[in-house]
């Protein structure tokens, strides 16, 4: 298949694709909680997610990382299941075919599982045990806080660039803001911490006013609006929800230049990072669009020029990321052979400086957008993605519609807002300029 066919096709199928809006029911319980149904009989599967409105940014100076310990208190077991084996919620998912996991970042934590559809009251019954009767006693504690330490010392004190991967860089951008704060928290701070504490933690937060539940699949609509009635309409709130303080961080005037160590790191590498507007922000899809356009495959500006023609680089990556109060987009290099970190670093200034002075042809937009086009169908084509992307577009976004219509704000972006996003933003004077380097 020649390349101008290939091109034509993905674009018709993403038209085509994009067309077909996905259709959802929303609404409120009377104790708060946001439900949203999308309905999707072509497989016999089911998918729900419940996304609560709290992560590190949430948590008090001295009491990091309970987000994410509560991530692992509520995945494993409830009072209906007290005398049986830790993980055993695993064992009981695991025998009627499905998967289940969760994930913490900065504004949310979010617990989700994936089943053959008649297993939909069961999914719904976990889903609410986790609400109104998760374990919170000592010896639930104990156990979670050595499952915590285990995970951050084999996914970030022993893993090579896990600082970068899990944002720790962030501290240094985010000096007045909560972002700054880990996800994952310090031995310390747990260690610290009281039963109670935990306890008035998860009162706080894991109230139906505090969450969004998301059921997908293939379902009867009325039957699963009764279900959750009966699963989540009686529970109760402890509290108001809590009111999230507007936190402004003081913008980046001068570059941040640090160097960071460790013992698991054989290659160095270049780390830039920016400050950027929070996700609902036409710009911050205008630098999704500016990540393609350096890094976005084997034919990227960046990727040709350091990697293919001048070989100076082993890799080179650019992306966003974008919560609900800021967001950063980072560039991250690995040198070749004895190539400095600096000569890195201006490389990619160079990539930049283009993109700052020089709008790009009609050609290359082209083919940036059909790449956004195909990485957009892409997420919200099976079921685990679409009952994804609905709760993050309602509880983060603002705008669960965004399922349809952000397809449109990409449109909407010119060649003209690249190189004016790229000038507003990525600035040497407005970043961090990190080192990551082999501790001696």
């Amino acid at each position: 298949m020649n390349k101008f066919l290939s091109v034509f096709l993905i674009s018709f199928l993403s038209i085509n694709v994009l067309s077909q809006n996905i259709e959802y029911t929303e609404y409120k319980l009377e104790n708060g909680l946001h439900v949203i149904i999308h309905q999707d009989n072509s497989a016999p599967v089911i998918a729900t997610e419940v996304m609560y409105h709290v992560g590190s940014r949430d948590e008090v100076e001295g009491k990091s990382g309970f987000s994410h310990f509560f991530e692992h208190m509520c995945a494993s077991s409830s009072a209906n299941t007290p005398n049986i084996e830790k993980r055993k919620w695993k064992q009981i998912i695991a025998s009627k075919g499905g998967v289940a996991n969760a994930s913490t970042w900065k504004d949310r934590t979010n617990y989700f599982n994936f089943f053959p559809s008649n297993n939909l009251e069961l999914a719904l019954w976990l889903q609410s045990e986790r609400m109104l009767h998760a374990v919170i006693d000592q010896d639930q504690v104990d156990t979670q806080n050595e499952v915590v330490k285990e995970e951050k010392r084999d996914r970030i004190d022993n893993s090579p660039y896990a600082k970068f991967l899990y944002r720790e860089i962030d501290k240094y951008m985010f000096t007045n803001h909560p972002y700054g704060q880990s996800v994952i928290g310090s031995f310390e701070d747990l260690d610290s911490a009281t039963l109670g504490e935990f306890q008035e933690f998860y009162k706080k937060w894991y109230n139906p006013n505090n969450a969004v539940l998301v059921i997908g699949g293939d379902l009867d609509m009325e039957k699963t609006k009764a279900m959750v009635q009966s699963y989540f309409g009686d529970i109760k709130n402890n509290n108001e929800k809590p009111a999230k303080p507007n936190i402004i961080q003081d913008p980046i005037t001068e570059t941040i230049k640090v160097t960071e160590y460790d013992a698991n790191v054989e290659i160095p590498a270049k780390i830039l990072s920016y400050i950027t507007p929070r996700n609902n922000n036409k710009d911050s899809y205008v630098l999704n669009y500016i990540a393609q356009i350096l890094t976005g495959g084997k034919s990227s500006r960046l990727y040709k020029k350091m990697v293919d023609e001048d070989k100076i680089a082993l890799a080179v990556q650019a992306g966003g990321r974008y919560d609900q109060a800021y967001g950063t987009f980072t560039i991250f290099a690995l040198p070749l052979g004895e190539t400095s970190l600096e000569t890195l670093a201006e490389e990619i200034d160079k990539g930049i400086r283009d993109l700052q002075t020089e709008m790009i042809s009609e050609r290359e937009f082209e083919k940036i957008n059909n790449q956004i086009e195909t990485a957009f169908v892409q997420k919200n084509t099976g079921i685990l993605g679409i009952t994804s992307s609905l709760a993050s577009y309602h509880l983060l976004y603002d705008d669960t519609s965004l399922i349809n219509d952000e397809i449109e704000i990409y449109r909407s972006i010119t060649r003209e807002d690249i190189m004016e996003v790229a000038n507003k933003y990525l600035n040497p004077n407005q970043r961090l300029d990190m080192d990551y380097v082999k501790k001696q």
